[in-house]
């Protein structure tokens, strides 16, 4: 049953916006091999509006197509949003659903990939053995070696190169030293945005999903939930929980954590005062959620995981937290805190998902008021600064609206890249 038809709508009206890639306006950032703002993004859409019967599969076959027309970038120039490896992750949402489809092609794309990620392995084992501290783009899910291993554990399931992924993430997080302070191994001399900055001096521990600590939590998580587990697998799920613990903030509603944790911060002990922020996926409350949930799933932890499913209410009832949501993207919007709440409410505790579920229709209203045109609006999102990708643009947003307006759990994998099952 449609639990906001509105909503439903708006996604529809979206992806017959974006029917045939002749038709869409190519706007800035539109990158044929990127999964963020191209092509495959936009496909992915289509096949899981087939995947549901809801669109022909005509459509995924044509967006297909055209990512496809030339050669995609692989090795070291690419990573799990771009090139060879996020072409991989769409191909295989469809091929779950068409036997036998696009078989040999993906046999070569795993192959190259996991060729790809031995060779990251190897220059991280050589960083860790020097005692340096990592970049972001060596472990986060969008550019390293978590979004690989999102990628491998759906593919390849408990194989030699997803278990070397998890042993390199319960590696990360050995402490270093590194003048006077103890750093969590995951912590990096940069600014978040991977480059060097003085306003970021001593560098940070990045705790979002998008780039830090949360992906890596959430990936060992899934894979402990499937029963694959590394030496120090269950310890490392707690350790890093732990540091979540350390640097929470309180609201007033609940607890949420910081983006980062600085050098200042460290000196001090305890976080900045709470300013309130957007709760997105990318950085926010309700991605980290998602990955405490994840975590506590996987140790039978149910204290803690009705923490998190909390924490993640009382982010989404929180007119301060919501004011400082301003899209409706996939990536930090409206649309993403929407789905991050069916997907939540799904796997919570009895005592939680009734009060999940009910932030659902006022994220869903907000996004679709009602007298709401949804072609007028689906025409106004394809055609506005964010575009029809996948993480800030149209795309996203449909796919982030179709099961929370559906209350049914998306038939294809489209979110795993993302880290949220």
């Amino acid at each position: 049953m449609t639990q906001h038809p509105a909503a439903l709508d708006l996604a529809r009206a979206l992806a017959d916006r974006l029917a045939h890639p002749d038709n869409v306006p190519h706007g800035p950032g539109w990158w044929r091999q990127s999964l963020a703002h191209g092509l495959p993004g936009i496909a992915l859409l289509h096949i899981e509006l087939a995947a549901t019967g809801h669109r022909p599969w005509q459509r995924a076959h044509d967006w297909l197509t055209a990512a496809a027309r030339q050669p995609f970038t692989s090795g070291p120039d690419s990573h799990p949003f771009y090139g060879a490896p996020a072409f991989a992750h769409v191909l295989a949402c469809a091929a779950d659903h068409l036997p036998g489809s696009y078989q040999r092609a993906l046999d070569a794309l795993d192959a190259q990939m996991t060729m790809d990620v031995n060779r990251r392995l190897s220059a991280a084992r050589r960083r860790m053995d020097a005692e340096r501290l990592p970049v972001l783009a060596e472990f986060d899910v969008i550019r390293g070696l978590t979004g690989y291993g999102a990628y491998l554990l759906r593919r390849t399931g408990d194989s030699d190169v997803v278990r070397a992924v998890l042993d390199y993430c319960v590696q990360l997080t050995e402490p270093l030293t590194d003048g006077r302070d103890v750093l969590p191994g995951w912590w990096t001399d940069t600014r978040p945005s991977g480059r060097m900055d003085d306003t970021f001096p001593g560098g940070h521990a990045n705790s979002g999903m998008a780039h830090g600590i949360g992906g890596v939590l959430a990936l060992l998580a899934l894979a402990a939930r499937r029963g694959i587990l590394v030496d120090g697998h269950h310890r490392v799920l707690y350790t890093i929980l732990r540091w979540l613990d350390r640097w929470q903030e309180e609201t007033g509603s609940g607890p949420a954590w910081p983006y980062w944790v600085t050098r200042d911060a460290l000196h001090r002990g305890r976080p900045a005062a709470f300013t309130p922020r957007r709760p997105s996926w990318c950085y926010g409350t309700a991605g980290l959620a998602r990955a405490q949930q994840l975590a506590a799933l996987a140790l039978g932890d149910i204290t803690r995981q009705i923490k998190a499913e909390r924490a993640l209410v009382a982010a989404l009832t929180d007119p301060a937290q919501l004011k400082a949501t301003t899209d409706n993207g996939l990536c930090h919007g409206m649309a993403s805190l929407a789905h991050i709440a069916a997907r939540t409410a799904q796997d919570a505790h009895a005592s939680t998902a009734g009060q999940l579920q009910a932030t659902i229709p006022p994220l869903l209203t907000a996004i679709c008021p009602p007298g709401t045109d949804t072609i007028t609006a689906a025409d106004a999102v394809v055609s506005g600064d964010a575009g029809a990708g996948l993480l800030d643009g149209a795309a996203g947003i449909a796919l982030a609206l179709l099961t929370p307006a559906t209350g049914t759990p998306p038939r294809t994998a489209w979110d795993a890249c993302l880290l949220l099952t």
